[in-house]
């Protein structure tokens, strides 16, 4: 983390300037009435967007939820690793390793085939595999997530907060204005303002507000899917049990009685149960069924037995019924229409599911979080508005490949154990499927088609364990200016700018006249480099395209003192040096990074990561002209 850039300043360093002129806010302030970005929704998807624009004080950026404040308990809780490299890039990944449950593994329970009424351990499986992912899958409260998001939020410049008690009830979009068309009806929901109406009219509006989503309907869009027929109890619980592996996540088949997920918690005491119950009748909803949480807790000691359950408090708990659906749109383009979108939706608003895969949470946040440099580029001006247009594109075909996945995973979950898995002779199917969906529960499967923000993977060979169209791999290097073990992708945050990795052939050591130091001067100088065209006058050399320095010698085999200025850039308005972009290989044996990620070690290659972790093109060192077409498709000069 880096800090004092324009200048000391004591106390917290999470707590950046507050710009001027922000917006009163308050119970008896006025709404603005005129925002560039209005999110409906304060979620995990909507806080998400609202984190990573609140860094932007020259975006008016409004967020409302009907809610009269933050939720404190229940919901989703499952955090997978690519949404913990996510949290990296907002500073707060360390807090929530530190406070929350580490999924390490999933054991597996079954009828036992001597005893069919009693359920036994048939198997373990590694929860997240090895080189995966540098990051945990976690389990936190939802409600403490969305703090994490607020405090991001609060310490802004912008000093964003929620507009509590607001609930968008109507979107309209003028399709010929060119200057905030879009206006958005507010219904006062907190009985304050006696249950008033009011218009705010947005340049852009985003609809994270569930899966009744006012802002999908106004556009529209419809949930379509199918449901399960099958009724399911979730509550979080403090109780005692005889049940040896209730710290440990468990999917329990019974012989009769049905299945239950147990999820520990954080904090040591708590641990979620999902119960089976009842099967549900076309048309039929769990709701109706009336089932009370001592259904959930009787139904949880017949599916465990020969184990007990001593419930001594429901912390949470609710009943649902299973469905899976996605809408026909995720934004307000009409169908065959050219014009740039207006009006956005994002998690439960456009495809939900059940929360047996633990995706829910993690796929809207990375919806939003998607969406969210595109808009600061358009928004800034950085790019033109034909890039929205990408947003549905990515984002729909991910989300039915979750809603189909998610979809078979359910139905595994609750069918019923066969002669074979009983016996031993066959390894259950619920086993093999998780084993073979390790890469989709982790949400590190995700893959976007080439398109002009994908390049065609042309140099692919040059870096083969960074796929263009997945995120990318973080891996261990050490920092030249301190020699510090860190993971390179740490060096990476939330901010909508660009990453672009230089990978050193060969015995260069950045030296004048080595490939790296002349690759660097004409990055920083040249006037067809994507640096001098797309960095506007005033600013820091690297205020959108961030370079960084990766070789394959040890730290005590370069000199800091001979490296091209590009990679130690004097930024900030004191023009202080930036120490912080050179790197090179562990030397601990903790990992090369170019072994682990298949760099070229002869030729190396230039990688380019778009501001949300996805590698975007990977390029030969010399690849001039192509670097500079790349940026030049989709960065307005």
């Amino acid at each position: 983390m880096q800090f004092y850039k324009d200048g000391f300043r004591g106390g917290n360093p999470d707590i950046k300037q507050a710009a001027p002129n922000r917006r009163n806010r308050g119970i008896n302030e006025p709404l603005p009435e005129k925002v560039d970005v209005l999110i409906s929704g304060t979620g995990p998807a909507g806080l998400c967007l609202a984190a990573q624009l609140s860094q932007f004080p020259e975006i008016e950026t409004m967020i409302v939820e009907r809610m009269p404040s933050n939720i404190i308990k229940g919901k989703a809780d499952g955090i997978n690793t690519r949404t913990m490299e996510m949290f990296q890039a907002f500073g707060f990944a360390d807090k929530v390793k530190r406070e929350t449950y580490w999924v390490n593994q999933t054991n597996f329970w079954m009828p036992d085939p001597a005893y069919p009424a009693n359920i036994k351990r048939v198997g373990r499986v590694q929860d997240v595999a090895d080189d995966s992912s540098e990051m945990p899958h976690i389990l936190i409260n939802q409600a403490r997530l969305h703090e994490l998001f607020l405090e991001v939020m609060q310490n802004s410049p912008s000093r964003l907060a929620p507009d509590y008690g607001w609930e968008v009830v109507d979107v309209k979009v003028d399709a010929d204005a060119t200057e905030y068309p879009v206006t958005v009806t507010l219904k006062d929901s907190s009985g304050i303002n006696w249950w008033a109406t009011r218009t705010v009219r947005a340049n852009y509006v985003v609809g994270c507000d569930g899966a009744h989503s006012a802002v999908r309907k106004s556009i529209g869009g419809v949930l379509h899917g199918d449901a399960a027929h099958q009724a399911w109890g979730v509550m979080d619980i403090l109780a005692n049990t005889d049940f040896p592996d209730v710290r440990q996540k468990c999917l329990i088949s019974s012989a009769s009685e049905g299945n239950v997920l147990i999820l520990p918690r954080e904090g040591g005491y708590v641990f979620r149960m999902y119960v089976e119950l009842d099967k549900l009748k076309e048309g039929e909803k769990a709701a109706s069924k009336k089932f009370t949480q001592d259904d959930m807790i009787a139904a949880a000691n017949r599916i465990i037995h020969p184990y007990a359950l001593d419930v001594k408090e429901v912390v949470w708990w609710s009943i649902y019924d299973i469905g899976h659906s996605i809408t026909d749109k995720f934004d307000d383009v009409p169908e065959g229409s050219k014009r740039n979108p207006r009006v956005f939706t994002a998690g439960d608003a456009c495809h939900t599911h059940s929360p047996k895969a633990g995706q829910g949470m993690n796929v809207s946040m990375q919806d939003t979080f998607n969406l969210g440099w595109k808009l600061v580029h358009v928004l800034t001006g950085r790019a033109d508005a034909s890039l929205l247009r990408s947003y549905s594109r990515e984002r729909q075909t991910e989300a039915k490949r979750l809603v189909e996945t998610d979809h078979e995973w359910a139905r595994i979950m609750s069918a019923p154990t066969t002669e074979a898995e009983r016996n031993g002779t066959e390894e259950p199917r619920i086993i093999r499927q998780f084993k073979a969906n390790l890469e989709f529960t982790g949400g590190t499967a995700v893959k976007y088609d080439p398109s002009t923000l994908f390049a065609d993977g042309k140099h692919q060979a040059l870096a083969k364990g960074e796929e263009i169209g997945r995120r990318f791999h973080s891996a261990p290097v050490v920092r030249l200016s301190d020699a510090k073990q860190m993971q390179l992708g740490h060096a990476a945050e939330a901010d909508a700018r660009w990453r672009l990795y230089l990978f050193a052939g060969k015995s260069d050591t950045g030296k004048p006249g080595t490939t790296m130091h002349e690759l660097a001067n004409w990055l920083e100088t040249a006037s067809d480099s994507p640096v001098t065209r797309h960095t506007r006058p005033g600013e820091d050399v690297d205020a959108i395209i961030d370079v960084r320095a990766v070789f394959q010698a040890t730290f005590d085999q370069l000199a800091y003192e001979t490296m091209p200025p590009l990679f130690k850039p004097r930024t900030g308005k004191l023009g202080l040096q930036d120490h912080e972009k050179i790197f090179c290989v562990d030397h601990k044996g903790v990992g090369d990074i170019y072994e682990m990620r298949g760099i070229h070690r002869e030729h190396g290659c230039m990688i380019i990561v778009r501001p949300d972790q996805y590698v975007a093109n990977v390029l030969p060192l010399d690849a001039r002209s192509d670097l500079t077409s790349y940026f030049a498709g989709v960065l307005r000069q």
